[in-house]
Order: C-alpha cells, then sequence, then structure tokens
C-alpha cells in the first residue's frame, strides 16, 4: 500500500461527528443497500444503519437521497509539474469533488516524468498542502518514457506509486515488457498499458474508417490496439503479473482480454465515457473537442464496450481527463492535441447506462469505487465501519445541461457540452470534511 495521508487529516478536529441521515445508504463491495444513517468522527467511518445514537453529531440531511463510497477514477493528467497552465493539482482536484470523485490516479507523462521518488514525493507532499482530494500516481515504466531502460520499481512502489505505465506512450518493446512484468509479479502492481502499436498508427489522427476518409485525414486502425494487447498478454502469461488495460476502445482488445480472463490471467480493464457513448461521428460535431488517444471507434465498438460493461468483462469506468488549453485545440485535426477533460462528467454520463437499464446501481457504482480501488491495491472504495471517510452523496433525479464553460477545470475540452444529463454529486465527502456542495 502507499504510503499516503489524506490530505485533511488533523488531529486537532480528529473527533468531530457528522451523522448523515435521511440516505439511501449503497456500498457495491458488500451488496449493502438500505435507507439509514451514517456517521462520521474524524476522518473514518464509525457507523451506520437505520438508526444512529449520535449526541453532539453535525446534523447533514441527505434528502433521501443516494450516499456511496467516493468515487475513485484511475486515470487523470493534472498536469503537474510541467504543465500548470493546463491544469494543476489544486484546480484538477476541485473539478474531480464537483464530479463527486474523491480519489485519481495521476498519470506520469510529466515534465519531468514520473520516474523517480524525488518527483513522486513532490507531487504527493504537494497534494498535502493544495489538492481537495486524494491523489495516488502511476509511475513511469521506463525512465523518462523513452522505451529503452525500465526504471527503479521497486523504488517507485516504495514511495508510493500504485503501479506502473508510460501511458500516453505504449511499451513498445517486447523484453521490456517481459521484465516488467516480472517486476509486477514480485511487487505486487499492475502494468497499466496504454496499447497502441505506433508503427500501425501511423501518426493517425482519428479513427480509420468511414470519416477519417471523409475528412480525408490519416486512419488509426482497430489493429494497433489489439495487436499490443494479443502481445502483453502472451508474455503475461509466460512469466505471470498483473496487467490493466487502460482507456479500451475496440472489441478485438476485449475479446482478447476475455480470452485472458478465461484462462484465469490476472488482467484487468478500464473504459471511458466517451468511448462507450460517442463514435467517430462525433467529429463531425465537436472538431478537435473529440480527438483523444485512442480514438472514438465505430458503433460496432461501441456497442461491445456496453456489452462488455453489462457482461462485467470491464472492470472499471476511468476519465483519461486530459485537459488542454484553447491553443492546443484550436488547430487543424492532424495538429491539434489529443485529449478531453472528463473527471466531473463521469458520474453523470455513467448514469446512463442506469437509466437505461443496461447496468444496475450497484453493478454501475462498483465500476467507480471498489472494482478500481482493487485495482490499484487502494484500501477506500467501500462503506464499513473505520474505512475511510470518503463519500459521494448523489442525486439520481437532477436534471441538467453540460456546460463546459463552468467546469472547475482550467481547460474546457470537452465534447459533451449541450449533452442533457440526469444525475450528478451533490456533495462530496473527503476524509470527513465536505469539499464540495450545491
Amino acid at each position: 500500500m502507499p504510503n499516503f495521508q489524506l490530505p485533511y487529516f488533523d488531529p486537532i478536529s480528529s473527533d468531530k461527528k457528522i451523522l448523515y441521515k435521511n440516505a439511501r445508504i449503497i456500498d457495491p463491495k458488500s451488496g449493502y443497500d438500505q435507507f439509514g444513517e451514517l456517521l462520521t468522527i474524524g476522518n473514518k467511518i464509525a457507523d451506520f444503519g437505520s438508526k444512529l445514537d449520535a449526541a453532539d453529531a453535525e446534523i447533514i440531511d441527505c434528502g433521501g437521497n443516494i450516499l456511496a463510497p467516493g468515487l475513485i477514477d484511475i486515470q487523470v493528467h493534472f498536469r503537474y509539474p510541467g504543465q500548470t497552465h493546463k491544469e494543476d493539482l489544486t484546480s484538477g482536484s476541485m473539478s474531480a469533488v464537483a464530479g463527486g470523485v474523491t480519489t485519481v490516479v495521476c498519470q506520469p507523462n510529466t515534465s519531468p516524468t514520473i520516474d523517480s521518488a524525488e518527483v513522486l514525493n513532490d507531487i504527493h507532499e504537494t497534494a498535502r498542502r493544495m489538492a481537495h482530494c486524494n491523489i495516488l500516481a502511476y509511475a513511469c515504466v521506463t525512465k523518462n518514457m523513452k522505451g529503452e531502460e525500465l526504471a527503479d520499481l521497486p523504488a517507485l512502489k516504495n514511495a508510493g506509486a500504485v503501479g506502473f505505465t508510460d501511458d500516453g506512450l505504449p511499451v513498445m518493446n517486447a523484453q521490456l515488457m517481459r521484465r516488467a512484468f516480472e517486476n509486477s509479479r514480485d511487487l505486487g502492481v499492475v502494468i497499466a498499458q496504454h496499447a497502441e502499436d505506433l508503427n500501425l498508427t501511423n501518426k493517425g489522427c482519428i479513427n480509420e474508417g468511414e470519416v477519417s476518409r471523409k475528412l480525408g485525414v490519416r486512419g488509426i486502425p482497430n489493429i494497433s490496439e489489439s495487436v499490443i494487447v494479443e502481445r502483453d498478454l502472451a508474455i503475461l502469461e509466460a512469466v505471470g503479473g498483473r496487467y490493466h488495460l487502460l482507456h479500451v476502445s475496440t472489441r478485438e482488445a476485449l475479446d482478447v482480454i476475455k480470452r485472458a480472463k478465461d484462462k484465469g490471467l490476472q488482467a484487468t480493464v478500464e473504459v471511458c465515457p466517451h468511448h462507450f457513448l460517442l463514435t467517430d461521428e462525433q467529429i463531425l460535431k465537436s472538431g478537435t473537442n473529440a480527438k483523444m488517444n485512442p480514438p472514438l471507434r465505430s458503433e460496432k465498438d461501441r456497442a461491445a464496450l456496453i456489452e462488455g460493461l453489462r457482461s462485467g468483462l470491464i472492470d472499471a469506468i476511468s476519465t483519461d481527463h486530459a485537459p488542454h488549453d484553447v491553443a492546443s485545440k484550436e488547430k487543424n485535426l492532424q495538429e491539434a492535441s489529443f485529449g478531453i477533460v472528463g473527471v466531473e462528467t463521469m458520474l453523470p454520463l455513467s448514469l446512463m447506462l442506469y437509466h437505461q437499464k443496461i447496468l444496475s446501481l450497484k453493478d454501475l457504482l462498483a465500476k467507480m469505487t471498489c472494482n478500481a480501488a482493487k485495482i490499484i491495491n487502494f484500501d477506500g472504495g467501500e462503506i464499513k465501519k473505520g474505512a475511510r471517510a470518503d463519500l459521494t452523496l448523489i442525486d439520481l433525479n437532477h436534471e441538467w445541461v453540460i456546460d463546459p464553460q463552468k467546469f472547475y477545470s482550467k481547460s474546457k475540452n470537452s465534447p459533451f457540452g449541450g449533452f442533457e444529463v440526469k444525475g450528478r454529486a451533490t456533495m462530496t465527502v473527503v476524509g470527513g470534511k465536505v469539499v464540495f456542495k450545491i
């Protein structure tokens, strides 16, 4: 486990009591789903049930809404260090709690990259001083993400890295990937892969298909993702370890993951809302604000991702929150930066799966709480006595229209502007402290 401190732990006020009343308490991990009350003392959950005796506690009426474990987004880019004009730990974490997210995992493609304990320690220390939510981080698989030499994975794990990835780039060298899996096996943490064969991508900018041909731009084929997943899982089967596929976008990659799981390999996979809700047709409407990597794919791929969520093949939902300034997106399609913001819209967009009766509320929340926590060995994402008091209050029936200009993020690059959604976080609690409320 990472040696991580809650940002709001304060020994002076650690005995403060808050009683959350009139709540539908849902814990996806245990299956608990009952109306009742929940008591926090300091930064811990003290008790929950139908009726609690909590003298001297501050009372918060939840209005009959859902009280769930704080959401966990296991793939964000908060641009610290190096590109804080796009995002920083304060703005990114404020964006997170506004979306009901209490814990995030930052990616290591920063400047400098997170390939040393010094950089990782700086991120954790800065987060403790400036962040509104719990900040965890992956560290690089290879030094400076150059794909030439492994980083010191044991030292990085000891410094608090929850796993390793060169996200933004794949680990293209198969021998390095083998050695990474050997470290994963010995350290008990995941190797998280951005699956992309750069030779097959061939500097493409959107999905290879009718839209790329219509626009006359170079496309990224499905096989650029799936062949890397095939290779990685062959290595995993040979040497052991743990594998996590970041932001899956293709039906072929899901097929490979299913075969691996059927064999009993330790392989997990996450998906982003933009991939299971949109197709590459969105490029025609949103332009570069719908450009990300991996790209939006075809309707067949989108349908496969929905089925993967429904069947349980896909373990977690993340956002790949990738903020960019206006100048980075106000370029032609070929030259504009990849990526969209997403941490503020993960919950309402994902709730479409519940409202459309694709997933139960428990199964949906699991993919953003306990399932996500398990992938990164994080002691969170559940409601139980003694657990950290990270909580999200959710109004399932709150209807609203997404307006990126109102995001707390420094950047507004989203294809979901104008989307009508139903449901949102109305209060977010981190370490027993209410950090966001509408």
